[in-house]
């Protein structure tokens, strides 16, 4: 088996990995999988992907298939490396390959600043769960996405123990900012911010880039800090994504 960074011309075999994995893996429609896998990894997104120096994907090859594909990025230096994706094709699962992708994603997020792995993976995606426990990365936390017009939880693992919560005050009074959940912006990350301290009630986000609460966002799921102009960016199953 071997293990190197995808090219251009991968996109195809990529797409009809995905595309099988989702299928198997989660309980989605075939539209939904269709738009997300079209809109990910269509050519446009994957150059941008391939040529952006806080992104990595790698492919598994087995001969001259490709078996799988892991996809993460650094969203701080020195913080989180996330683990977006990992996709076997069902018929390769089984002879060692989401192994392979692991280590060698892990590695090379390592290698690029980040200082721990962290992972996404929906609630009901079972394997997947099992997959980071059996890697010892501990549940953070989770949220709510809507994902073509469903409702589903998505868990967070992270690599070591949970982050003391902070709490700060603002003119609605205290907030918790969870350093365990962070999405990349267009200058710093966001981080989560809570009306309490178990992460149950959101708040909204708090940019790191100047230490603010005040982040307009709208229905699409984009988010931008009021104060300082930084832009959260899209993530997997944000509207404005797909």
């Amino acid at each position: 088996m071997n293990i190197r960074t995808a090219k251009l011309e991968d996109g195809a075999a990529v797409r009809a990995v995905a595309r099988r994995s989702l299928e198997t893996s989660y309980s989605l429609s075939p539209q939904a999988i269709e738009s997300a896998v079209t809109q990910w990894y269509n050519e446009e997104e994957l150059t941008n992907k391939l040529e952006e120096s806080e992104y990595v994907v790698l492919v598994a090859e087995r001969g001259e298939t490709i078996a799988g594909f892991a996809e993460g990025v650094v969203v701080e230096s020195g913080g989180d490396g996330d683990l977006l994706w990992l996709h076997v094709d069902p018929d390769y699962r089984g002879n060692g390959v989401g192994e392979r992708l692991y280590d060698a994603i892990y590695d090379r997020l390592m290698t690029m600043g980040a200082a721990r792995l962290r992972g996404r993976v929906l609630r009901d995606n079972h394997s997947g769960n099992d997959f980071y426990e059996q890697h010892d990365l501990v549940k953070a936390g989770d949220e709510h996405v809507d994902i073509d017009g469903t409702q589903y939880v998505e868990n967070i693992y992270v690599e070591d123990e949970l982050t003391d919560i902070e709490t700060i005050t603002s003119e609605n009074g205290g907030v918790h900012i969870d350093y365990d959940d962070a999405e990349r912006g267009s200058v710093a990350p966001f981080f989560a911010a809570y009306n309490d301290t178990e992460r149950t009630n959101r708040y909204g986000y708090f940019c790191s880039n100047c230490d603010s609460l005040d982040i307009a966002m709208d229905a699409m799921g984009r988010a931008e800090c009021n104060q300082c102009g930084n832009q959260r960016k899209a993530t997997r199953w944000d509207a404005a994504y797909l």
